[in-house]
């Protein structure tokens, strides 16, 4: 008996020391189990998966550990894992790459992330992932082929999510669904697949048609937790159940107008009417003269399930606002539009009207204050303010393109705006833009000239401007020593040539004068600076680093001469 003691004692024993069986993450506990170990972290203080999970757990489960990421590899080194749990926690990205090397994964759960899409093409590396849990998340959009590597899936629910349309593809071409319904029919026995979909703000109208059929007609051995799915939209189809609504196939907008040539008297309004039928509802922009009118919102009523009526007010039309409007409606289908000639007559109905206001005409004492209010390498944002007797009718046009093109974008704005962002500009490259009364062509005082900054880096541009004014100062240092008196000053202004030098490059620089710059520089170490009204097109978020650059050099060099307390030579000045 007790031999047998001494053995149950060294068989405990030998349990404890064996490698690997002791180890686990802090703040978590381990345990053994009979399908393997298991490894559960709850509320634990980490915000990351920790990189040394060890190697043989077959069950993981880190719960409301705030995780806010799956990064490639997460757990390539736990390749006995079948059961992975990560649910409530904030992650809100998911690695193309996350789930490799679990080729042995049956069952991985992500309920009540912050997950608004999911990489599909992922899970080609789990060919084992038979229960996926992806409930109260933020999806909102199923690709067509998003199924088509769970090939062995018996368990998939995305309820509670953001799903609002979705395409019966999506579960017509998932191979597991094809291959079930092709042994059901000739078996008549199959393993069934559990499909949760309920709890999602379905958008019933023609998009969702080829859906709803699917799901009235689906049957074993797909089966729906909750085969009762509602509408959330549109209006008339809320809370309607699938197996009680009928829709209809989707068709590209038709545009109307009950009137396409109207007329108007000079000062008054003008009200544009447009009938745009389609399925789905269209999205419907105004334009005139081939540019989107801004500044005014077109009122879109609906008619009926299928018609919208969209309403355009033009106020206190004037001679020179006349013209062609378009009225023009996209759906995913296709496009349509309907144009309105507007004719404006000079006279009304008895009195003639006095001659049209100074706005729109051209006025040399209209004063507009143009500036830019945010410059970025891509883009800027210009604000202006106009002097003007009716700011309420008044309307501005914007000239925009590159400086030495005679090509120019004309952009139309509508009473009550002062501000435009422009965007998608090339670096390193000279613009004009003009804002003037609207059909006025540019003059002088409505215009501003800039340069966009450079798309390199931060780092690169600093290791260039280092390496220039290393270059200039060796060419001053190259001038015979006898040339310089051994004074203080001598010194602080040999480095403030550098700046000078640096500054220099930056102004001629665009016109290609980068040689001449650096010449100048080396013959007069100590030169005069020079304004930007001598030096023409200046790159103000360049300069601002030269700037910086050239004061770190002056106080180095101001530290340099308080270590020297002497001045060898005598006939020598010290450079730096």
């Amino acid at each position: 008996m007790d031999g047998f003691c001494v053995a149950l004692y060294i068989a405990f024993v030998a349990h404890l020391i064996t490698p690997g069986s002791s180890t686990c993450l802090k703040g978590c506990s381990c345990t053994d189990e009979t399908l393997g170990r298991s490894l559960l972290c709850m509320e634990a203080p980490m915000s990351q998966i920790p990189e040394d999970i060890p190697h043989n757990f077959t069950k993981i489960r880190v719960e409301n550990c705030h995780l806010a990421e799956l990064p490639r590899g997460a757990f390539s080194k736990v390749g006995a894992l079948e059961f992975l749990w990560l649910n409530f926690n904030d992650i809100t990205l998911m690695n193309i790459k996350s789930l490799q090397g679990l080729a042995n994964l049956a069952e991985l759960r992500l309920q009540g992330n912050k997950l608004t899409s999911v990489p599909w093409t992922a899970f080609q590396d789990t060919p084992k992932l038979k229960i996926l849990d992806l409930k109260h998340n933020r999806l909102d959009v199923l690709p067509e082929h998003s199924l088509k590597h769970l090939a062995v899936l018996t368990y998939l629910d995305l309820s509670f999510n953001q799903l609002s349309v979705i395409s019966k593809d999506v579960f017509i071409n998932w191979p597991l669904y094809q291959k079930a319904v092709r042994v059901w029919a000739k078996e008549g026995l199959v393993s069934n697949v559990v499909l949760a979909l309920h709890d999602n703000p379905w958008l019933c109208d023609c998009r969702l048609k080829g859906f709803v059929e699917f799901i009235r007609v689906v049957g074993p051995p797909i089966i729906l937790m909750n085969s009762y799915l509602k509408c959330s939209g549109p209006a008339s189809k809320t809370d309607n159940f699938f197996h009680k609504i009928q829709l209809k196939t989707c068709t590209k907008p038709v545009a109307s107008a009950p009137e396409t040539n109207i007329s108007v008297a000079h000062g008054t309004n003008a009200t544009l009417s447009c009938l745009v039928k389609a399925r789905p509802g269209p999205t419907i922009e105004w334009m005139y003269s081939q540019k989107i009118i801004k500044g005014f919102t077109a009122i879109v009523t609906p008619i009926d399930e299928e018609t919208v009526n969209s309403t355009l007010v033009i106020p206190s039309l004037h001679l020179v606002n006349g013209g062609l409007y378009t009225c023009l409606a996209n759906n995913f289908i296709g496009n349509s539009s309907v144009g309105i000639t507007v004719n404006v007559s000079a006279l009304s109905n008895s009195a003639p009207l006095p001659p049209p206001s100074p706005i729109l005409s051209p006025d040399e004492n209209t004063y507009i204050d143009i500036r830019i209010t945010k410059q970025t390498v891509y883009g800027i944002t210009l604000e202006w303010r106009a002097a003007t007797d009716n700011p309420a009718e008044t309307w501005f046009t914007i000239h925009f393109g590159k400086y030495d093109s005679p090509k120019r974008e004309t952009i139309y704005i509508g009473p009550g705006i002062n501000s435009y962002s422009v965007n998608d500009l090339l670096p390193i490259t000279k613009y004009e833009v003009c804002v003037t009364l609207r059909n006025h062509p540019p003059r002088e005082g409505q215009c501003v000239v800039f340069v966009t900054g450079s798309d390199v880096s931060e780092m690169e541009q600093r290791e260039r401007l280092i390496h220039i004014v290393v270059v200039v100062c060796v060419m001053v240092l190259s001038v015979p020593v006898g040339m310089y008196a051994c004074t203080t000053e001598a010194r602080f202004s040999c480095v403030e040539s550098c700046g000078n030098v640096l500054r220099k490059r930056h102004w001629r620089s665009h016109n290609g004068n980068l040689q001449e710059a650096v010449s100048q520089g080396a013959e007069s170490p100590c030169p005069e600076s020079h304004g930007p009204e001598s030096l023409g097109t200046f790159d103000s978020l360049q300069a601002a680093s030269d700037e910086i650059l050239c004061k770190n050099l002056q106080e180095n060099a101001k530290k340099k001469h308080k270590s020297d307390d002497r001045c060898r030579g005598g006939s020598a000045a010290y450079l730096y």
